[in-house]
Order: C-alpha cells, then structure tokens, then sequence
C-alpha cells in the first residue's frame, strides 16, 4: 500500500522578527533533541493511533534518522502553571475565571501528574508551590492570591521553560493564565520570542477574556497584538491559545488541553556534534490521514544524524 505523505512547516510569524533566523548567539548546543507532537484529523481531533512508518523528520528540509518514537498517550504530565496576579486580572471576575480553569485542570489529574504554581505581576514569577502531587496545596495557594499592580507577563515567561524542568515526567506542559496585556515587561516582543524560540515544552495560554475581543474596536493594538504574540509562542512551541471568560468556555478550553497532553507523540535524536550551533528548523512529513499537527518549530544545536548519511556509515 502506498502512503501518500504531507510536510507541515511551522513559520515563526508575528513574533516581531524578520523570516530570517533571528541574529543570537548561541554557546551551548543541546544534548539530545526529545520532540513532543500531537497529531490531529479532519475534524481536529487527536490521533492516538500513529504508526513510527506514518511520520518523517526532517531538519532544515533534511531527512533526520530518530532513535527514539513513543505513544504516551495517558501519560503522566508535570504541570507549570503560571497565573497572572496583576490588577487587571482583579476585573470583571478574571481571577475567579483563572482559578476555576486551574481548578478543572486539577479535577482532570491522573496518577502520576505533578503541578508547580507561579504568581506574577510587576516582576519576575514567584513560585507559590513547588511541583506536587497534591492538589490541595494548588489549591490552598491560589486562595492567597490577590491582584496587584501592573503586567510584565513577557518578563514571567521567558523564565517559565527552564522551571518546568523539575516535573518529574517527561511529558511537560506550562499553561499561562492572562488577560493577555502586558505593560510593565523590560523584555521586549522580539526578545521573548527569541528565547522562547527552540524551547521543548509546549506552551498552552489560557487568555481570560471574551474570545470576541480579538475582533472589537475599544481594545487597543496593543492589547490585541499581546494576545496574537501568546498565539504565535503557542504555535512556535506546539501548544495552542485558548481564549475564554465563561465556565463553559473554560471547561471547554482545559478540556482540550487535556487531550492534547494525553495523545502526545515523542520523537527525538543525539545531534552529531559536527558543524556549527545554530537554530535548525522543525518539520515532519506525515502520512495522508493526517490534517494538522502541533509541534515545536526548532532547535539550537549542531547538525541532525541526516538519513543519507546514517546509512553511508552502516555500509562502511
């Protein structure tokens, strides 16, 4: 039976740089490239019965040899979570939308799921609960939250990827709960992208506003633009934005999350060593039946094991 394939790209649009890769230098190369996807079908849903013959890696257009493909579907997840404490969120009953979306996200839990809480505001996050698997210290902590001050929400996330590390399980997530406007961050747009460009662990925002905002003239460009920036970081990590204000829109929302996380692929390969470090792009051919799929957009490193190559050394 032939299999019909389709290469899906990721473009790192909106993210306030040119399409060229962005200028940064880079000192350390990663060890080994682990690349979490979900695949979905005509009607959106995830596929939770892939074959390892039904996709293809490549880098920079290159065929890449993994040695590494698994379901882990129903998998253990270690949840960051990273809520905004600003003043803005003190309106119009966001705080209590946040805190019943982490609440649902809590009810979802399965045996094995960890959950770290961050808080921020003006400055840099603050860790509230350290990974856990009781969800009743989340909970307790969110009860000591009260909305303050301005939104520096770039400056909060840029560190959020390297925090999210010390989950346990190697299915990661971090969910960003915003109104999405930021007005305080040093970091500018660019930055942000920048740093979160090659990041391994997906990235769900969960803006708490009505998703009709994005279309309505009272808002400003800017408010407007922080939310298209929280949709393309999403898209450029292999998460996805849900936008929502209402208890079914937030039940909805956290819903999906879910099956995303718990229908994830991992694919992942050692880089060579050889050429130079640099930010080396993502793509995968997948077989015909399937019609989307969220995947990180690249990596920092050396060069991929390219299939041409890998099996020139096995002949030798």
């Amino acid at each position: 039976m032939m299999r019909i394939f389709v290469t899906v790209f990721l473009l790192a649009a909106g993210l306030g740089w040119a399409q060229e890769s962005p200028r940064v230098e880079e000192s350390v190369s990663v060890g080994y490239v682990m690349i979490p996807f979900t695949v979905l079908d005509p009607r959106g849903v995830p596929l939770t019965d892939l074959h390892k013959s039904e996709v293809r890696l490549l880098v920079d257009g290159n065929a890449v040899t993994s040695d590494m493909f698994e379901k882990s579907e129903n998998a253990p997840v270690s949840f960051t979570i990273l809520l905004d404490a600003s003043g803005s969120m003190g309106l119009a009953g966001k705080m209590d939308a946040a805190r019943a979306a982490i609440g649902a996200l809590l009810a979802h839990r399965r045996p094995g799921d960890d959950f770290s809480l961050f808080a921020f505001a003006e400055s840099e996050a603050r860790e509230l609960v350290p990974f856990t698997d009781n969800a009743a210290a989340i909970t307790r902590a969110l009860s000591t939250v009260t909305p303050f001050g301005k939104t520096a929400f770039f400056d909060a996330l840029s560190t959020m990827p390297e925090r999210s590390r010390l989950g346990k399980n190697p299915s990661r997530a971090i969910i960003l709960l915003s109104d999405g406007i930021d007005n305080a961050s040093k970091l500018k747009r660019a930055e942000l992208a920048r740093m979160l460009q090659g990041v391994a662990v997906p990235i769900y925002p969960l803006g708490i506003r009505d998703p009709r905002d994005q279309a309505s003239k009272p808002h400003s460009a800017e408010e407007l633009s922080d939310v298209d920036l929280l949709d393309a970081i999403a898209n450029l990590t292999g998460g996805k934005l849900h936008l929502g204000n209402q208890p079914q829109q937030i039940a909805m929302a956290v819903a999906n999350i879910e099956k995303d996380l718990r229908a994830q692929y991992l694919i992942g390969f050692a880089p060579t060593g050889q050429g130079g470090i640099k930010y080396r792009h993502i793509s995968l051919q997948l077989a015909g039946r399937v019609r989307g799929v969220r995947v990180r957009a690249g990596y920092f490193g050396t060069e991929p094991p390219l299939v041409a190559l890998t099996r020139e050394r096995k002949k030798g």
